[in-house]
Order: C-alpha cells, then sequence, then structure tokens
C-alpha cells in the first residue's frame, strides 16, 4: 500500500489480466473470450457502503453498458493513501459460449488522498469514450479535494433524495452548471411524469389545461428534491403552454408520507399519489393505478447510463426547482 498508485502498473495488470483470460478460454469450441467497452465509469461510495450489493449492481449494469470501472472505496480521514485491486467481470449471453468480459480496478481511497485521484483516472480512462462518474457519498461533492475528478467527468450522476438540506442540495447542483449532473432523485419520476401527461393525451383534459390555476406537491422522508424537481417540471411544462398557475411545494422531511401531486382549477382536479406499490392518477373523480414499484439502483443507473448527452428537460428543472421557495 502506498502514498501514489502508478497507472502504468495498473494497465499492465489489466493487460495480463486478459491474457490469463484468453489462455484460459477455449477458442477452437467457440469458448473464446469478448472484451467489451461502451465508457468509464468511476463509482464512488464510502468504505462502509455495502460491498456485494454495489457489486450485483454493477455487474447488472455491464451486459447494457460495459464499462472500464472504477470503484473508489472512501475510508475517511487519515494518512493519504491509495490502494488497487485488478479484477474483471464476466458475463455469458444465452445461448453462447463465448463470455464477454469488462475491467474492474478498485481503489480504496483516504479522503485526502481524493486530490490524487485525477491523476490515476486520467490515465486509466479508456480514450474517445464517456466518463461517467457515480458519486454514491454526498459529503464528497463539497470537498475540495473532489474537484479535480468532477471536472474530468462528461456526466456525473448523484442521488439528492440522501443529501442533507433538500433545496441547498439543489441548489449546489445549479451551481455546478459546467457539469453534466444526472439525478436518481430526478430518474425516480419518470413514471410520474408519463402518467400525468397521459392524462393530458386525452383532448378533453387538454381543453381544460388552460384552467389550472393552483399546483399543489407535498411530500415526506427523503422525497423533499423529487417533489421540487416534479413542480418545476410542471411549472416549466404548464408556462410552455402559456399556463402560469400558483406552485407551492410543502412536506415534513421526516414524515412517511409519500409523495402527492395536485393540479386544480375551474373544472379540472387532477392528481398523483403513491399507495404501496401503486401510482393511484384521479381525474375529476375518476381514478386508474398502474404498478410503481421503488426502482432500485440497477433500473435507476441502467436509465441514467443511457443519458450521455446533456438533457435540457432535466437541467430546466433543476434551475427552476433551485428557484422555488
Amino acid at each position: 500500500m502506498g502514498a501514489v498508485l502508478a497507472p502504468d502498473r495498473i494497465l499492465k495488470e489489466l493487460s495480463d489480466l486478459w491474457v490469463t483470460l484468453g489462455t484460459q478460454s477455449d477458442a477452437e469450441h467457440g469458448a473464446g473470450v469478448l472484451r467489451a467497452c461502451s465508457m468509464t465509469l468511476v463509482v464512488v461510495s464510502e468504505e462502509s457502503d455495502d460491498a456485494s450489493a454495489l457489486g450485483e449492481t454493477l455487474a447488472a449494469l455491464m451486459p447494457e453498458h460495459p464499462a472500464r470501472t472504477m470503484v473508489v472505496r472512501l475510508r475517511g480521514g487519515g494518512d493519504r493513501v491509495l490502494a488497487d485491486r485488478v479484477y474483471a467481470q464476466c458475463w455469458m449471453p444465452f445461448g453462447q459460449r463465448r463470455q464477454i468480459c469488462c475491467e474492474q480496478v478498485e481503489i480504496t481511497a483516504s479522503d485526502p488522498a481524493l486530490a490524487d485521484l485525477p491523476s490515476v483516472v486520467l490515465p486509466l480512462a479508456v480514450p474517445d469514450l464517456p466518463l461517467i462518474v457515480w458519486c454514491r457519498s454526498p459529503r464528497v461533492l463539497s470537498m475540495a479535494e473532489f474537484r479535480g475528478t468532477l471536472a474530468m467527468a462528461q456526466k456525473v450522476v448523484v442521488d439528492s433524495a440522501e443529501m442533507a438540506a433538500g433545496r441547498a442540495a439543489l441548489r449546489m447542483l445549479a451551481q455546478g452548471a459546467h457539469n453534466q449532473f444526472g439525478d436518481l432523485a430526478w430518474t425516480r419520476l419518470t413514471r410520474w411524469r408519463e402518467m400525468l401527461s397521459q392524462v393530458f393525451e386525452n383532448r378533453a383534459w387538454l381543453d381544460k389545461l388552460p384552467a389550472v390555476a393552483n399546483v399543489h406537491v407535498s411530500f415526506g422522508a427523503k422525497l423533499e428534491t423529487s417533489a421540487r424537481y416534479m413542480a418545476a417540471w410542471l411549472t416549466n411544462a404548464l408556462a410552455q403552454a402559456g399556463v402560469h398557475p400558483q406552485v407551492s411545494v410543502e412536506g415534513t422531511p421526516g414524515s412517511p408520507e409519500p409523495l402527492r401531486v395536485e393540479l386544480a382549477g375551474p373544472g379540472i382536479d387532477v392528481s398523483l399519489k403513491r399507495e404501496a406499490n401503486r401510482l393511484v392518477v384521479t381525474v375529476n373523480g375518476l381514478s386508474q393505478c398502474t404498478s410503481l414499484s421503488d426502482p432500485n439502483d440497477y433500473l435507476l443507473m441502467r436509465e441514467e447510463l443511457s443519458i450521455v448527452q446533456r438533457d435540457p428537460v432535466f437541467e430546466a428543472a433543476l434551475a427552476t426547482a433551485a428557484r422555488l421557495q
């Protein structure tokens, strides 16, 4: 274990890994090894994070989003230290004998050593492919030692639901406009936005859209940023239609109350509310239900890793959410 890692040594270990995998395969009988990579994925997590669960999530992501993955496990304060381990993530597609493998590097780092991380990540990043950082540790976003790593990324994925102060977290993300962010608190709203949009695919309800005078979003524990995103998205979407209702967001962060969205005005009353594993959509007293299970990290990251270019709808919602009272 040393204070500085040598990227050349890690690259050699990765090369040796492929040689080993190749010699273990049976190419003559179609059981070779295929190297796959579509991006460099840097995952930053606390050492206390469940390594097994994270490993399962990454393994599930690789068939759709193969990547050279660097898992950075944070040890906290103490000596300036980095340590590494190199291995492969392999799977065999159904009906085939050839394995498909991705490279993984696990790095253990103390907080002070985060400043040294760019000098390791940059040489290991796959040329001409996106570099995406999945920041599972919210606290490092405000650390000066982490700014160099953020600056390298084409996209940074966070989960503002895990941040202490929802409004302040959104403002911090909005101020980092030079970065392309993805927020899992926003990704969890995909089904909500789809179902609300479907309501107004009905011409009768679309004609009543200008009557919407009030939008109210309420929330409970760990739902503040999702609530603010939802209110912001509605504000922007309605403004594009020439509708400017009164928008309010309120809740009790420590309560078990679910997310609830309400649009109201003369002749129209629309609400969305989670009930157990269902999303209940009610329009003027008539309700319909759709399945709404809690998306896990795999499902959320699968969606986010599919969005490599900037997402103007999310960025507009983030800017508006940061301004909401």
